[in-house]
C-alpha cells in the first residue's frame, strides 16, 4: 500500500496537466480571437461607394399617340428615335412600321430623337395607317391614279406653258410670296404656307392641321376643310424660270377636272406636303 506522501505526489502529477491544459486552451482562445480579428477587412469598418458604377437615370418624356380615334399613353426616353418610336407604336397598335404616317409638327422624321423634334409631356402625336388586314381587305385605285397622272404628263407640254396656268403665273410673284429655298427639302412649317394664287387668281394659304389629319384650304371668302385620306393625289411641276417655286394640284376627285391648283409654291416645302397628304407608306 502506498504511503501519504506518494499519494500527495500522484495528485500533484495529476493535476500538473489539467493546469497546462487550461492554459493552452486558453492561450489558444486568445491567439484565435485575434487571428478572427486580423482578417476582418479594413473597408468594413467604414466602406464608402462613390456611385462610379451607377448610371445617370434617362430623361423621359409623357405623351399621346392618337390612332383610328384610340389615344394611347406612352412614357419613352427623350434620346428616342422616330424609327423606334414606330416599332413601340407597333406593339400598341398593330400597325406595322411601314404603313405608319406619323405626325408631330409636319411628318416624323425616323433619324431624330423625341429631344431633336421637341416632343414635351403631354403633347400628341398624330399616327394614320391601315393595318395589312385593312389594306387587303380595300382595294385603293391611288397607286393607279398616280401611274395615269405621270403618263399623262409625260406626254404633255409642261403645265407652266399651258393657256390655263399662264393667265395665273403671267400675273407675276405675289408680293407677299414666302421665301423660296432652291434644292432644300424643309419639313412642314408650324404656321399656314401663304402668299399664293389658286386659279382665279386669289390669294390662298394651305393649314396643314395634323391631328385632325386635315388640309385647309383657306381664301379670302371660305376656307374648305378636307381630310387628308379625300385627297386621291398631289402633283407638281417647277415654274419655268422661277425654280425655286411650284404650281401643285390637289387632286380632290377621280379625274383631272377635280384638280385644285394652287401657284407659287416654295420648292422646300413640295416634298413635305405630298408625304403629309399621301404617306410615304402609301409608296411601298
Amino acid at each position: 500500500m502506498a504511503s501519504q506522501d506518494e499519494m500527495e505526489e500522484l495528485g500533484m502529477e495529476a493535476d500538473g496537466p489539467k493546469s497546462e491544459l487550461s492554459s493552452t486552451e486558453g492561450g489558444d482562445g486568445s491567439c484565435s480571437q485575434a487571428a478572427d480579428s486580423s482578417l476582418v477587412p479594413q473597408e468594413a469598418e467604414g466602406s464608402v461607394s462613390n456611385g462610379g458604377d451607377s448610371e445617370a437615370p434617362k430623361e423621359h418624356v409623357e405623351f399621346k399617340v392618337i390612332w383610328n380615334k384610340n389615344k394611347y399613353d406612352v412614357k419613352l426616353p427623350l434620346d428616342t428615335t422616330g424609327a423606334s418610336l414606330k416599332q413601340q407604336i407597333h406593339t400598341l397598335t398593330g400597325l406595322p412600321p411601314a404603313m405608319q404616317k406619323v405626325m408631330f409638327k409636319g411628318l416624323l422624321p425616323e433619324d431624330k430623337t423625341l429631344r431633336e423634334i421637341k416632343v414635351t409631356n403631354g403633347a400628341k402625336v398624330m399616327v394614320v395607317g391601315s393595318t395589312i388586314n385593312d389594306v387587303l381587305a380595300v382595294t385603293t385605285p391611288k397607286d393607279t391614279i398616280q401611274q395615269e397622272v405621270k403618263e399623262e404628263e409625260n406626254k404633255k407640254e409642261p403645265l407652266c406653258k399651258q393657256k390655263q396656268h399662264r393667265k395665273v403665273l403671267d400675273k407675276g410673284k405675289p408680293d407677299d410670296v414666302m421665301p423660296s429655298l432652291k434644292g432644300v427639302q424643309e419639313r412642314l412649317p408650324t404656321t399656314p404656307i401663304s402668299g399664293m394664287y389658286n386659279k382665279s387668281g386669289g390669294k390662298v394659304r394651305l393649314t396643314f392641321k395634323l391631328e385632325q389629319d386635315q388640309l385647309w384650304i383657306g381664301t379670302k371668302e371660305r376656307t374648305e376643310k378636307l381630310p387628308m385620306a379625300s385627297i386621291k393625289n398631289v402633283v407638281s411641276e417647277p415654274i419655268e424660270e422661277q425654280e425655286g417655286y411650284h404650281m401643285m394640284a390637289f387632286q380632290l376627285g377621280p379625274t383631272e377636272a377635280s384638280y385644285y391648283w394652287v401657284y407659287w409654291v416654295p420648292a422646300q416645302y413640295v416634298d413635305a406636303i405630298k408625304d403629309t397628304v399621301l404617306g410615304k407608306w402609301q409608296y411601298f
